[in-house]
């Protein structure tokens, strides 16, 4: 046995060292991070492919180069924590990478031939030239019934012409080559060299005669206000922070104001909310507007639809004293008014804010914090009519863009509403919305789910448990199954709609859903039990829910899906520009982990690449444990009631409170959640105090049989070796060989759905085969009523629950933590049939004396 030994180390030896255990996990978060990024780009992308809302060359480029950040960054993860084994992956990845670089390189269709353009100039087909957020001022300002300061754009032409004549491409180049992401010193000494850079450079005269004679033909002579509007800032991403308003500027320091503006495109903020999105530097260009300060009675911000609850049929304004700063930085609380979305726009709660100060503008360009007076302090800032007026407009400008709008409004001191700011909505998806009540006489299934792909489809139900059931799936049908899966791809063409009880909007099958157009709706728990194969049923994908029976257009249960916008730029070079990003990108070949192409070599898109490379993670992570066995390096014993002998090794952010050389923990010591949910089932009171199972003779002479007749399957004893875990805050790999079985769970718990999974492998035992095959079978039987994914071969069981909530993780990793210490030496007690079914039901059941008749 020592010979086999030796001779095993040996080998591990001559393929060089292994990778160590904490760049491996490394890898492994930076895997999982843009992981969650790239499905997110690739569901952006797919929508924006539909042509209905507007955006330039800039956002394709910004996708373009951030779906090729991502891309690289999850193969070289999974290469990171394997050891470089996926080098055929980096090359297929650097293939495609290469072809997107010929989009993102592909520069603005046309110049602008502009420095300076005024408002009633710009349309917001002009987000090249002026940015989002200017685009959107100048488009307003051709709409009726609203109503928008005067002012200009500076456009990018100006910032391009700026970096020209003052040198300042090459000051930008040198950073970009600066930088270290890892190094936040980096980015500091970067930001301050490019801003004093910026600073001192002198403007050209051109651009300060056309900046100055623009000044000039606005109305009066008072204060302005300059407001950035980078390229991208208000489209894909928000930017949200980043850059400089500056309000209240007198009109003798617009020049070095707007250089100021300019040089916040290289705050630290922004050079970091830059890198952390893959943003490339080639896209930077900023355009400014400048617009009459609005000396505002009060201000805020309104919801075309609630942020929190956007199924809710209502639009949210927030308002505040003075001038709008204080609403946006939340520095007081602001007063809310709900107000209906239909035509008398119904006044439905109002709730004021205890606003103790305002923001005004002072002289000399100051701004001043005031203090309001007590009698308004609790006073509201609108009444009901003004409120319906900022409802109105809000909702005139979502009907105008065709989303959901998030509008930053100002009323002066003669109560006239000012638009400042319209931008898309981006509402929270942190919880599933609330679906609005069901039409009359609808009877409700189930609500509550998650939007994957909006619409409305009816047909009968059709379950799908797994990728066998999808060759006989009927034309129509409503797919219902227990977890979205790409597998199920080959359905979608026929499906009507779909319904599952868990998954992502994000994941890989919504985006399915979407190039399919197929409504979908997932997070429903229960669907597989409500809906019963063969019934008819309406699924409104948008509002979330299901209703019983068809729906015909119109009728009961036909809850309407937000009106389509109407198309824009399908057709234009843009359009077609995108078109081929989404080639290279979005659409997904490899649905099938067991199909002979299922490998680099059948990567053809990004989204291929990252699939194939999210499956084989979970393979390597799974490992994990055997190099725990090889190289347990500085660890910690677990000093808890358990028959097993623990030890603990902290990845980062796994244990708290421990002092330095400190050799065992507690486990309230423990801050990893899938660890102390492991422990939480291993020390169940039912199984530490329950009675010592009878011994059944003919299991017992099994046993001892092959501990006299057979070497041990693996190094470290008969009866017991170290068990290992290794942990982070989201993190578990527990690796445990206990007598003759082998165990092993990989686990991340965390606030991401598509993040979290658990994997299970089970092997061997210290009975016969027959014995140790019974127990096996007991367990796949437990796990796939838990709801496992599980294969089994002989005595060995791989488990896998994959992209559900972190409640449900918990409560697996709990139920996991019970099995284990359950099927402890539960092969002896495997004498017949029956006990497989028994054993199985006996756990379901919370009942774990189980019992043998003696043989």
């Amino acid at each position: 046995m020592l010979d086999r030994f030796r001779r095993r180390r040996g080998a591990l030896a001559a393929s060089g060292p292994p990778v160590a255990l904490g760049e491996r996990y490394e890898g492994f978060k930076e895997l999982l991070e843009s992981n969650s990024e790239l499905l997110t780009l690739l569901t952006e992308v797919d929508a924006m492919l539909a042509g209905e809302t507007v955006f330039g060359m800039a956002w394709v480029r910004s996708r373009a180069s951030r779906i090729a950040f991502h891309g690289g960054r999850v193969v070289h993860g999974l290469n990171r924590l394997s050891g470089g084994r996926y080098a055929a992956l980096a090359e297929v990845m650097d293939g495609l990478k290469e072809r997107i670089r010929t989009v993102a390189e592909t520069r603005r269709t046309e110049a602008c031939p502009h420095l300076i353009l005024p408002y009633g100039a710009v349309t917001r087909h002009m987000v090249d030239w002026v940015g989002g957020k200017n685009a959107h001022l100048g488009e307003l300002t051709g709409l009726p019934g609203l109503r928008v300061p005067p002012g200009f754009a500076v456009t990018t032409a100006g910032y391009e012409l700026f970096l020209a004549e003052a040198g300042l491409e090459a000051v930008v180049r040198r950073a970009a080559m600066d930088l270290d992401p890892d190094d936040p010193d980096s980015t500091r000494r970067v930001s301050e060299a490019v801003q004093h850079a910026f600073l001192r450079a002198a403007l050209p005269p051109a651009l300060e005669r056309a900046i100055l004679d623009a000044c000039a033909a606005l109305p009066g002579d008072g204060p302005l206000a300059l407001r950035s509007s980078a390229i991208g800032e208000d489209g894909e991403l928000s930017y949200a922070g980043q850059y400089l308003t500056a309000l209240n500027v007198p009109r003798a320091d617009v020049l070095e104001t707007y250089k100021r503006v300019l040089a916040s495109l290289f705050t630290p903020r922004a050079i970091a909310y830059r890198l952390h999105q893959g943003v490339n530097a080639a896209d930077l260009a900023m355009s400014v507007g400048v617009l009459g300060m609005i000396d505002a009675r009060a201000s805020g911000v309104a919801y075309s639809r609630h942020p929190t609850d956007p199924a809710r049929d209502a639009v949210l304004v927030n308002a505040v004293w003075g001038l709008g700063v204080f609403a946006v930085d939340g520095v007081v609380p602001p007063d809310e008014y709900l107000l209906a979305r239909d035509a008398g726009h119904a006044l439905l709660a109002a709730r004021p804010g205890a606003k103790a100060v305002r923001l005004a503008p002072g002289p000399q360009g100051r701004l001043d914090e005031l203090a309001v007076a007590p009698e308004l302090v609790h006073a509201p800032c609108l009444d009901a009519a003004q409120a319906r007026e900022i409802a109105a407009a809000t909702l005139a400008l979502e009907a105008h863009f065709g989303t959901p709008q998030d509008v930053e409004w100002a009323q002066d001191r003669d109560g006239r509403l000012f638009i400042l700011q319209a931008r898309p909505l981006r509402a929270a998806h942190a919880q599933a919305p609330v679906p609005p009540p069901a039409p009359p006489g609808a009877e409700v299934l189930l609500a509550g789910g998650a939007t994957a792909c909006p619409g409305l489809g009816s047909g009968p139900v059709y379950h799908v448990l797994g990728v066998d059931d999808v060759a006989g799936f009927p034309q129509g049908a409503v797919l219902v199954a227990r977890h979205s899966s790409p597998k199920y791809v080959a359905a979608l063409a026929r499906a009507g709609a779909v319904v599952a009880e868990a998954g992502s909007v994000t994941g890989h099958m919504a985006a399915l859903a979407r190039e399919f157009r197929v409504p979908a709706v997932f997070g429903l728990p229960g669907a597989l039990a409500a809906l019963a194969p063969g019934r008819v049923v309406t699924v409104d994908a948008t509002g979330g829910r299901v209703h019983a029976g068809a729906a015909p257009e119109g009728g009961p249960g036909a809850a309407q899906s937000p009106p389509r916008p109407r198309r824009s730029l399908a057709g234009t070079p843009v359009h077609a520009a995108l078109a081929r990003l989404a080639e290279l990108s979005v659409p997904l070949h490899l649905t099938d982990p067991g199909a002979p192409d299922f490998g680099p070599a059948g990567c053809r898109t990004v989204h291929d690449v990252t699939r194939y490379a999210h499956e084989r993670c979970y393979e390597e992570m799974f490992r994990l444990g055997e190099l725990t066995m090889e190289h347990s390096g500085a660890t910690r014993r677990l000093d808890a009631p358990l028959p097993l002998d623990l030890y603990v090794i902290d990845l980062g952010g796994g244990l708290h409170d421990v002092a330095p050389g400190q050799t065992s923990v507690r486990p309230e010591q423990i801050a990893s959640a899938p660890f102390a949910a492991l422990l939480e089932g291993m020390g169940h009171p039912a199984l530490s105090d329950r009675a010592p199972r009878p011994v059944n003779l003919g299991g017992l002479l099994s046993v001892m049989s092959r501990q006299m007749l057979e070497p041990p399957a693996e190094p470290g004893g008969r009866f017991g070796g170290r068990s290992y875990a290794l942990v982070s805050d989201a993190y578990l790999n527990f690796s445990s060989r206990v007598g003759y079985h082998y165990s092993v769970l990989d686990a991340w718990c965390g606030p991401r759905v598509d993040e979290n999974y658990v994997n299970f492998g089970f092997k061997g035992g210290a009975a016969d085969d027959l014995r140790r095959q019974r127990r096996t079978r007991a367990i796949a039987l437990i796990l796939e009523r838990l709801g496992f994914r599980v294969e089994r071969v002989a005595d060995r069981v791989q488990a896998r629950f994959r992209k559900y909530g972190h409640e449900a993780v918990r409560q697996r990793l709990e139920q996991l933590g019970r099995l284990l210490i359950y099927t402890r030496q539960m092969d002896m007690l495997m004498v017949d049939e029956t006990m497989v079914e028994r054993a199985a039901q006996a756990f379901l059941d919370g009942s774990y004396d189980l019992g043998a008749p003696s043989r």
